[in-house]
């Protein structure tokens, strides 16, 4: 069960004053089922750990014995297998943003950031990053620290690499990424826990992420994601400093798309490109409001409700945003609870 939307009257002002109702009209989450298989260890799979050992020793000069030694340890973990098949971002958004936007999540991101403020400072001088939205990464990551995942990453990424065919390639990868990151930063891989796709820590950073956007921030000479709030902060900041946030420009607008001819096709671009600009949907018959420019690049989302739908432009922040998950409802979650939080601390 989903938590009921319990946010504060500014996202219900802003909630409303995004909605557009349009009666018959609504996105439905398809949520795949996993169907067990027999666990037997197939030739394939057994040819794809060995070449993966011998890849993983040969361009990083890492032991094969240690390599083998570690996916031995590792086991094949059913619940991450069916858990890969239901994310959050799956769900509808007016249940999807009812789990984040909560008055609890918002006072306890309050706390949070009045707990590090010096350190939220620091990070905004330093990277150009808004304290509020590090503070929403973290507080829908893991609530501020609280739930960092039970997985073991090593499980994680050995079930999904070697028996999750739609992603085993980059589960492979971020597998040889988590074997390098322990080794560089002197971490025990049996021992770290994350999420069942093996994201780790208070902002839950994946291992190629880990080892390319981590900074230690306190300066101890370690970049501690998975215990030190101090260089999760700086990290998030990073990451969203490498990812081109701009501070000070809007993340997304509320949109009336009254006057589209064709809104199935305006909305219906995949990924997370902003496939047009400001001055483009403008023309389509687009009402919206915003000082940016006309070429600056946008796209039109819409976003499925109880009766009807929601539409809100995106804009390059957005885009930045969908850098860390790229699920729209991920981004516009962020940015709204990035603004409840930065209001709530105001008054």
């Amino acid at each position: 069960m989903c938590p009921q939307n319990s946010a504060s009257p500014f996202f219900r002002r802003i909630a409303s004053l995004a909605k557009f109702v349009m009666t018959g009209i609504g996105l439905s989450a398809s949520v795949a089922v996993y169907a067990q298989q027999e666990v037997s260890p197939s030739a394939t799979t057994e040819a794809a750990k060995q070449a993966f050992i011998q890849e993983l020793a040969q361009q990083h000069q890492i032991d094969p014995d240690y390599i083998t030694q570690l996916l031995d340890s590792a086991q094949r973990d059913e619940q991450v297998l069916q858990a890969i098949q239901r994310p959050w971002e799956a769900r509808p958004w007016h249940q999807y943003h009812g789990i984040f936007l909560t008055e609890r999540r918002i006072q306890q991101g309050v706390a949070f950031w009045n707990e590090h403020q010096d350190t939220l400072a620091r990070a905004e001088q330093e990277f150009g990053v808004p304290a509020s939205l590090i503070v929403a990464i973290i507080g829908v990551e893991t609530f501020y620290g609280q739930y960092m995942g039970n997985y073991r990453v090593l499980d994680s990424l050995y079930s999904l690499g070697f028996y999750y065919p739609p992603r085993e390639r980059f589960f492979r990868s971020e597998l040889g990424e988590f074997i390098r990151l322990a080794a560089a930063e002197g971490l025990d891989p049996e021992a770290i826990k994350g999420s069942y796709a093996g994201a780790m820590g208070y902002g839950q950073f994946i291992s190629s992420s880990y080892r390319a956007y981590a900074v230690d921030f306190d300066g101890d000479g370690q970049r501690d994601l998975l215990n030190n709030k101090v260089d999760a902060i700086g990290s998030v900041a990073n990451y969203f400093a490498r990812h081109r946030y701009q501070k000070g420009q809007p993340v997304a607008v509320p949109a009336w798309p009254n006057r589209v001819e064709d809104l199935d096709t305006l909305v219906s671009s995949r990924g997370q490109n902003l496939t047009h600009t400001v001055g483009s949907l403008r023309a389509a018959g687009v009402d919206f409001i915003t000082q940016m420019g006309d070429d600056t690049p946008a796209r039109l989302f819409r976003f499925d409700e109880q009766d009807g739908a929601s539409y809100w432009v995106g804009l390059p922040n957005f885009y930045s945003i969908t850098r860390y998950n790229h699920s729209p409802l991920y981004a516009l979650a962020v940015h709204l609870l990035s603004e409840e939080i930065r209001h709530a601390k105001q008054q």
